[in-house]
């Protein structure tokens, strides 16, 4: 084992810690585990971790509704922001675990040493991450590799329509994602780019970080779009008023999610 390996062994361990104080100090409502998965290959570091709640085991399971094995189950990979993973980022994961999703959320920031805000610097390594993540959960028996989509906010809803443009880190994958959710992304990323799945962007007008009328650009077909290629979806900003407001509290949350974009639920 090299010096290199032992340093990247040794910032999982404190990323998993980190993770682990922030759900306890938050007094968090844990549902699922902490996971260790591979990096896609050629890319650093080895390994990534993230937060993986599923509908049929914890609290999730307890919050449902739903009754039983109803395994496979659709799958979402969610995307922090420029926070990095937090207690926040678990209650979105355990929201769609109760949802019956299977949801991972992935940390780009702690395993790479990161620490403090970092916006906008990690965008490609979050878009990549993503698609890591999609592997992963492709791989996993408890999960559909037809039903996996991406969810973003803020960095992590810029990052989610990186990975999904079709001239940007879509490019370099033969997997897609089945649908896309961005709240209160920066979306000039991907502007006058075809997208590669269904892309629900939800931004508020008031939004004092981000426009919300660039997003409407990506909601909007393009000229020369193909009709063999997925449609884009609107862009939704009556109900989110301004940025990071909490999404699962407006009726946008669920109905006009995971759902509309075109990821089932059970």
């Amino acid at each position: 084992m090299t010096v290199y390996d032992l340093a990247n062994r040794g910032l999982i361990r404190i990323s998993l810690l980190a993770i682990g104080l922030a759900l306890f100090a938050a007094r968090a409502a844990v549902a699922g585990a902490l996971v260790e998965f591979p990096n896609l290959p050629g890319r650093e570091p080895v390994h990534l971790i993230g937060y993986l709640p599923r509908p049929d085991a914890g609290l999730s399971a307890l919050a449902s509704s739903q009754r039983g094995d109803n395994a496979p189950y659709p799958a979402v990979v969610v995307l922090h922001g420029c926070s990095g993973i937090s207690s926040h980022s678990a209650a979105i994961a355990d929201r769609l675990g109760a949802w019956g999703y299977v949801a991972l959320t992935v940390d780009t920031l702690g395993p790479r040493g990161i620490t403090g805000r970092r916006c906008g610097g990690q965008i490609v390594d979050q878009a990549f991450d993503a698609y890591a993540a999609l592997r992963y959960l492709s791989r996993l028996e408890f999960v559909d590799p037809a039903q996996i989509a991406v969810l973003g906010q803020s960095m992590g809803g810029r990052a989610a329509l990186y990975a999904i443009a079709r001239d940007l880190a879509a490019q370099y994958f033969t997997e897609r994602f089945r649908a896309a959710i961005a709240y209160y992304p920066n979306c000039g990323v991907a502007n006058g780019s075809d997208m590669t799945t269904p892309v629900l962007v939800l931004i508020g007008e008031a939004d004092e970080w981000n426009s919300a009328e660039r997003c409407s650009e990506v909601a909007a077909p393009t000229s020369g779009q193909r009709a063999d290629r997925p449609q884009r979806l609107s862009r939704r900003a009556s109900r989110l008023r301004r940025h990071a407001i909490e999404p699962w509290n407006s009726r946008v949350g669920r109905l006009g999610g995971i759902q509309r974009a075109g990821c089932q639920g059970r």
